[in-house]
This record gives structure tokens, sequence and C-alpha cells, in this order.
């Protein structure tokens, strides 16, 4: 990923098109701070005098915040905030409102995600054109998958505090749900 030796922290953040992966190297001697994202330099500070504070970037249009803060002697506490609220409850919500799937098709992985929200499909990190259909029990969100006839079938599950059940079929097979 083209981590340094300085490295301090590594997030995983879920979104819809895909998880990116956040690492953050603070050097507390040289005050240098590195910020990576999916294994690209987005932030580079060399010779840094202060060594607390934040730091401030974006994953696509999702604004991200990493705050650098002493917790006694030379040691350091690093959080990340993503859309303004805590790492952790941010992954809590998006686990929530993003239903994943990630299994083989043709001898590749794919990742399937619907945004409960607005019911849009992503695909790899690609937001996918669909066609939705009510259907006896519930809705049928259709779309094409690599040459595959696939849709997210959305039914209640009878239970209000679970609320809809969404599954995915793929080539009329279904697909079991990814624990991201």
């Amino acid at each position: 990923m083209g981590f340094g030796g300085d490295l301090v922290a590594l997030w995983e953040v879920p979104l819809s098109d895909g998880i990116h992966k956040v690492g953050f190297e603070h050097g507390t001697t040289t005050g240098r701070r590195v910020l990576w994202v999916d294994g690209q330099e987005r932030i580079r500070h060399d010779w840094m005098f202060k060594l607390v504070g934040s730091e401030v970037f974006e994953i696509g249009d999702t604004k991200c915040v990493i705050k650098i803060e002493p917790i006694g002697g030379f040691s350091y506490e690093y959080s990340l905030e993503v859309n303004g609220k805590s790492y952790k409850k941010f992954t809590e919500n998006q686990s929530k409102i993003l239903k994943t799937w990630f299994f083989p098709l043709d001898g590749s992985y794919v990742r399937v995600v619907l945004e409960k929200g607005t019911l849009d499909v992503w695909v790899n990190g690609r937001k996918l054109d669909t066609a939705g259909e009510f259907v006896d029990d519930g809705t049928e969100t259709h779309f094409d998958l690599c040459g595959h006839p696939s849709y997210i079938k959305a039914v209640s599950s009878g239970n209000r505090r679970e609320g809809i059940i969404h599954s995915l079929v793929v080539d009329n097979t279904e697909i079991a749900e990814s624990l991201e």
C-alpha cells in the first residue's frame, strides 16, 4: 500500500463505491505526516513543529478528518471522523443503510451494494442503471451484471423491527449477503 515506517493508524471506510483503505503516518520526532487513501499518497507534510491537530481530506464526496490528540508524554491518539461522525458511528450507520454481497462470478469477485435509502445499485464501485418492478410480494430491481440477468428482491419481513428483507438473485440463484 505504500506505507512508511511511521504508520500509526489504518481504517477501512465502507462507502457505496467500495471499501476505501485510509492510512496515516505520523513521525513524532520529525513531525512528518503522510495520509494515504487506497494506496495513493494524498497529503504530505514534512517537518511540522505542531504534532497535534487535524488533517482534512475527502474520499469522493465524503468529508473525512483525522484528529491527532496528545494522551500524555509523547503519546498520541488518532481518530477518524467521516461526514461529521466518529468512525465507529459511521461504520455502524453504513451497515444499516447499505446491503452488500461479495461473490465470485466468471472467475473474479464481484461486489454488489444496494443503498437502501435511494435503491441505487453499485457494482465494483460503479453505479448501474436499474429498472424497478412491483411483484406480488414486494419489488424487484432488475439490472445486468456482466451479462448475467440479476435483480434485488425487496419483501416485507412482517416484523417491524426487522423491516424489509433484500436478497440478490443472479441467474435465478440467490446470493448470500456479505458482512462488512
